[in-house]
């Protein structure tokens, strides 16, 4: 399996693919590369409607010239616990990123829930926040609003009485839940039109149609996100395959 950078005929080749309308993991069969390297490729040039190899291989190389200029000489990656490869666990936080990035949520957002997600504690304290990640405290400070508006970040105090941003299992089940409400505040809005506009106009029937719909929506968000907790909650982790490992997940890539 080939290694290091994409060349420029590879983002040709995903291009083409994407055209063609293959999934990520049939484009990366073809290129003989992991798929988590075309889904990262992509997402973070565009998406899959608006990539361009030439625009993707000028980023790259754009970013890459920006990083041999910052960077300190003689810097290394720092240690990772567990043993884990630190390049390997970089590349996968920008892509764990640019997916969080492509469902909507800001940038330096992104970042933080990605630290949060990916740290062993799942808590951290916005100065370490700052640290890590390399920026202002006012930058964490604004992530972090936003991930506890949409239910995604929580906040305790340590022993030390310092505040900590946590994120846990249990903060998806709330965040589906506040997703669940908000489209709900949606319904009654869209049913309150109705009446404003007269039942049986062309604008009430297109109104009462989007509250019918968001309507299923939110009530199956919030009856999938509740089954989801009861099950995750109760029921224990993949059985052991031979040989004392974990038994692997149907591959869904």
């Amino acid at each position: 399996m080939p290694g290091g950078r994409l060349t420029q005929q590879e983002r040709q080749q995903i291009a083409l693919g994407l055209a063609d309308g293959l999934a990520y993991a049939e484009i990366a069969r073809r290129l003989d590369r992991p798929t988590s390297t075309v889904t990262r490729e992509v997402m973070r040039n565009g998406g899959p409607t608006a990539y361009r190899a030439d625009l993707a291989h000028r980023a790259t190389e754009h970013r890459a010239h920006r990083r041999r200029k910052t960077a300190p000489r003689g810097t290394e990656a720092p240690a990772q616990a567990h043993g884990r490869d630190a390049d390997a666990v970089r590349e996968y936080e920008e892509l764990f990123t640019t997916v969080l990035m492509a469902s909507g949520i800001p940038k330096m957002t992104a970042r933080v829930l990605t630290c949060l997600t990916l740290t062993d504690s799942g808590s951290l304290t916005a100065a370490e926040l700052v640290q890590r990640l390399q920026v202002s405290p006012a930058s964490v400070s604004k992530a972090i609003a936003f991930l506890e508006s949409q239910g995604l970040v929580r906040r305790e105090r340590d022993e030390r009485r310092r505040e900590r941003y946590v994120v846990d299992d249990d903060v998806w089940y709330q965040s589906m839940m506040a997703s669940a409400r908000a489209t709900a505040q949606l319904v009654d809005i869209a049913r309150q039109g109705v009446g404003v506009l007269g039942t049986g106009t062309p604008a009430a029937a297109r109104l009462e149609n989007i509250a019918r719909f968001v309507d299923f929506v939110s009530e199956s968000i919030a009856r999938a996100a509740e089954q989801a907790r009861e099950i995750l909650h109760t029921s224990p982790g993949p059985a052991p395959a031979p040989g004392g490992t974990a038994a692997p997940h149907a591959d869904q890539g």
